[in-house]
């Protein structure tokens, strides 16, 4: 298997061979490292979750529905009231480490339903069906990646330059990933891309992940710091940007890793079609707009001392550490999902993927 098929074709979440653990590649080690983890306890789930273990909205949804199959055999000998009770407990308790990747609820919430919907059976056999939903979670999450980057790929054309930031390829997700996706099936269809990545602070996950991938996937990508878009697109050099998503409002606005917003602006200044690429499980129409999405808010040493040799601020100054920030829907060329291309107004054309 060659490097690109090797950074597609790989599963980094999946369930342990006798089906009791859920084993990750942990993205906090990378590109230094690579380390699987073998996961079983509700602890390290949660924590792997919170410390960016894994990450990506629809990884953690994979993740949330392979770790909760997990631990339901763990108390599947209690009668069916209280086996409900505790599944309903461990649900919240994981929800609760991401507030606002959408996925993650929405997987959960998945696997809850099979549980309700098996009132009074005999907890064997909610197991199976359990084992059946998270595997379908996964399962859909690699069918849509496939379509997404199939949709994606019809908006540039061989040799375009195209800017991303944070991560979105499979590491985040399943297979070709969503804003990495039409990068890589691109090259695997023997198209050539020039891609410039943000390296994304404060936690470099363009650096430290989707350089890597792309890397390793014989893709041309040049890492540049965060204040070096903007030139980059006035030298011309991009024709494109790709971008991921953990939650996307009704009227089209939507979270992603903090710094995607100034993309956006930059793009629109320049008159480079900006795009945010994930799967409708990610659209959350409950939600008005960008105005009613959580923002996470992370541990300020992740700016003031994290990956340096010793901290670059005194320990009493004040940081705001958002992890992500929300782009207006007006600087938004278009949304990518796996049932097409949605284009303004928002509000419409987001509606009409659930009819």
């Amino acid at each position: 298997m060659d490097e690109l098929a090797k950074i597609i074709h790989t599963d980094n979440i999946r369930l342990s061979g006798d089906g009791r653990s859920v084993v990750i590649l942990d993205q906090t080690q990378l590109p230094n490292r690579v380390v699987y983890l073998t996961l079983s306890r509700e602890e390290d789930c949660y924590e792997a979750i919170l410390k960016l273990r894994v990450r990506g909205a629809p990884a953690i949804g994979i993740f949330a529905g392979y770790a909760m199959y997990v631990l339901a055999q763990q108390y599947a000998h209690l009668p069916y009231d209280a086996f409900a009770a505790e599944f309903h407990r461990q649900r919240e308790y994981l929800n609760a480490s991401r507030p606002t990747a959408v996925n993650l609820n929405w997987a959960l919430a998945r696997m809850e339903q099979v549980v309700t919907d098996g009132a009074g059976q005999p907890a064997a056999e909610i197991l199976d069906r359990l084992r059946a939903e998270c595997t379908a979670i996964h399962q859909e999450d690699i069918s849509m990646c496939t379509r997404i980057a199939e949709y994606g790929l019809t908006l540039v054309k061989d040799g375009d330059g195209i800017l991303t930031h944070c991560n979105a390829g499979p590491l985040a997700t399943s297979r070709y990933g969503t804003a990495l996706g039409p990068i890589l099936l691109g090259k695997e269809r023997g198209m050539e891309f020039r891609v410039f990545a943000d390296e994304t602070r404060p936690l470099l996950q363009g650096a430290r992940l989707t350089s890597f991938e792309l890397q390793k996937a014989g893709v041309d990508v040049t890492l540049i710091c965060d204040n070096m878009a903007s030139i980059v697109m006035k030298n011309g050099w991009v024709q494109a940007c790709f971008v991921g998503c953990d939650r996307i409002a009704a009227n089209g606005d939507f979270a992603n890793k903090i710094g995607t917003s100034g993309v956006a602006i930059l793009a629109k200044h320049y008159g480079i079609p900006f795009y945010t690429l994930g799967p409708t499980s990610t659209i959350d129409m409950a939600c008005p707009d960008g105005d009613h999405i959580p923002v996470e808010q992370r541990d300020p040493g992740e700016i003031r001392e994290k990956f340096y040799a010793e901290p670059m601020a005194l320990q009493e100054v004040k940081c705001y550490n958002p992890a992500f920030d929300v782009t207006d829907h007006t600087l938004l060329t278009a949304i990518v999902t796996e049932k097409g291309i949605c284009y303004p107004p928002f509000t419409e054309s987001l509606k009409k993927l659930f009819e």
